[in-house]
């Protein structure tokens, strides 16, 4: 399912409307449990556009979820995000990500799988296939040797980013909610799966040129956080 600002604003609204019908329930719930009920899988899908919506409109996943992690407190206090390398896994590029880089097949790109976690969670993992040739020798080094994110080592491109696609992996509403309307469910926890969210990017020098084709998916951990008060007017 492709998500869209329009959609996110739309969500948000719902989310609104669900609080208030949400104060009509009173239930004990550990902090961070989603619960599996109407109100909850609102708040649920609201929370999970919003970060959409932030990932789209930013040049770098890195520092958007450095600012996640923080407002939503699942770091100890001044934590950033790092990369824990995935060894083993190497994709070499194929010709649709050469395609993406516009480079020839003797031009060398570099691969490099990483999980990028805040604290003890694991927030995203994500493919990185770059062309060292565009970055620094210090910026290749630091790849190279570091647990370093990617976004953070070559900030000093100043570079920008071409959304490809975005796509929600999982949606707490059935398909034709809006329509048929919202079914109630028990009062349990609410299942997430691993994966919530896909999307994957190019990042582009100044002057265009792409030098970085991305693939990049967020964890169930991106709502591992106290689920939104129902307050009272």
């Amino acid at each position: 399912m492709s998500l869209c600002p329009a959609k996110c604003i739309r969500i948000a609204a719902l989310a609104a409307a669900a609080i208030v019908l949400g104060t009509q329930i009173a239930v004990a719930q550990e902090p961070s449990q989603w619960l599996n009920t109407p109100a909850s899988r609102v708040e649920a899908l609201a929370v999970l556009q919003t970060l959409n919506a932030n990932l789209l409109s930013n040049a770098s996943a890195t520092f958007t979820l450095d600012r996640w992690c923080a407002a939503h407190k699942l770091a100890p206090e001044g934590s950033k995000i790092v990369a824990q390398r995935v060894g083993g896994q190497g994709k070499p590029a194929d010709e649709h990500i050469r395609d993406l880089l516009t480079v020839g097949p003797g031009e060398l790109i570099a691969y490099r799988r990483v999980r990028l976690v805040c604290g003890d969670r694991v927030l995203s993992e994500a493919d990185n296939w770059y062309v060292p040739a565009k970055l620094t020798a210090e910026m290749n080094q630091a790849l190279n040797t570091s647990d370093i994110a990617f976004g953070r080592a070559v900030q000093a491109l100043n570079f920008t980013r071409t959304n490809l696609s975005a796509k929600l992996l999982w949606s707490p509403l059935s398909e034709g909610w809006d329509m048929d309307g919202l079914t109630a469910h028990e009062t349990s926890s609410l299942g997430l799966p691993a994966f919530l969210l896909e999307h994957r990017a190019v990042l582009k020098l100044p002057d265009g040129t792409p030098f970085s084709a991305l693939v990049e998916s967020y964890t169930d951990k991106v709502l591992d956080f106290p689920v939104p008060r129902l307050l009272s007017q």
